[in-house]
């Protein structure tokens, strides 16, 4: 790794760029240092610390930071089927380093015998794409097709849409339970373990439910590749004895968090753009602990730092 850390300092590419791909060569260190049960620094890169693969990693590096998408959206990911030759010996597909870069990625083997995502490969879909799922409606401004040397049954490329959409909607789900038997206590730390386990929004109403009984439905929110795990913690720290799961879409803005130094110190504010839509808002953590701190009002605070 510091040999690989050494090689991409000396290039001759901007700070970002090479942010970029120290980050996916630590992601393949890691999974490297997974598999052989050694020390990150210890790892040896043999095909993927090839010059050749420095320069694929660095061209998509380079390429990203020109295109500089909003989001990056990539299809599931089609690994192959049988075994492949390396340096380690003959593998099964998908290779082991690249099995565990994939985990969380919704992936497929299908007919294909060969190897059709290399560890290189899945470190540079782990490291910037924003989501997997159907490609989103878009007004397609470019296509870009990467062909391959192999020839197989079906065509092989890897396809790049570039485009605008008018709204950017993204993949969520929605997890939701009727429950009965719960106290209030024992509900409340049921929301504090989901939000801690990743759940972007936990909420109750209030229901009737059988044999006249007043209720709470639970519900969350939360990416669809997180649903599975969060379902086993609501199961466990919940009484209900099922789970439904709705996946759906949602419009959401563009986010973006910057932080700005006042007179208090610095505060981070919220700035969300898109659908015709532009306006910024302090984060209320912060607003608060300085409230706290000078003992003054939210509205007080804001007001000083005029955000």
């Amino acid at each position: 790794m510091r040999d690989i850390e050494a090689l991409i300092e000396s290039l001759p590419v901007s700070e970002r760029v090479k942010s970029d791909v120290k980050a996916v060569y630590a992601l393949i260190a890691d999974a490297e240092s997974r598999v052989h049960g050694r020390p990150v620094q210890d790892i040896h890169f043999h095909e993927v610390g090839t010059m050749d693969a420095v320069a694929d990693v660095t061209a998509v590096c380079l390429l990203m930071e020109k295109l500089d998408p909003d989001e990056v959206v990539a299809s599931p990911v089609h690994v192959g089927s049988g075994f492949v030759r390396c340096a380690h010996g003959t593998l099964p597909v998908p290779a082991p380093a690249t099995a565990l870069l994939l985990e969380g990625v919704p992936t497929f083997g299908g007919q294909v015998r060969g190897e059709l995502c290399t560890p290189t490969g899945a470190a540079l879909l782990r490291h910037f794409v924003t989501r997997f799922g159907d490609r989103p409606v878009m007004r397609v401004g470019a296509i870009g097709y990467g062909m391959g040397k192999k020839d197989f049954e079906y065509a092989n490329c890897v396809r790049a849409f570039l485009g605008e959409s008018e709204g950017r909607r993204e993949q969520i789900t929605r997890l939701d339970c009727n429950l009965d038997d719960m106290t209030g206590e024992d509900l409340g730390f049921a929301m504090e373990r989901l939000f801690e386990a990743g759940a972007r929004d936990v909420y109750t109403q209030s229901i009737g439910m059988k044999k006249n009984r007043p209720g709470v439905l639970l519900s969350l929110i939360c990416m669809p590749e997180d649903a599975d795990r969060l379902a086993e913690v609501m199961m466990k720290h919940t009484t209900t004895l099922g789970i439904r799961r709705q996946d759906m879409t949602r419009y959401a803005l563009k986010r973006h968090v910057t932080c700005v130094d006042t007179p208090c110190g610095s505060v981070r504010v919220k700035k969300v753009s898109g659908m015709g839509v532009e306006r910024e808002k302090p984060e209320y953590d912060d607003i608060a602990a300085i409230a706290r701190e000078k003992g003054l009002s939210l509205r007080q605070v804001r007001e000083a730092l005029k955000l």
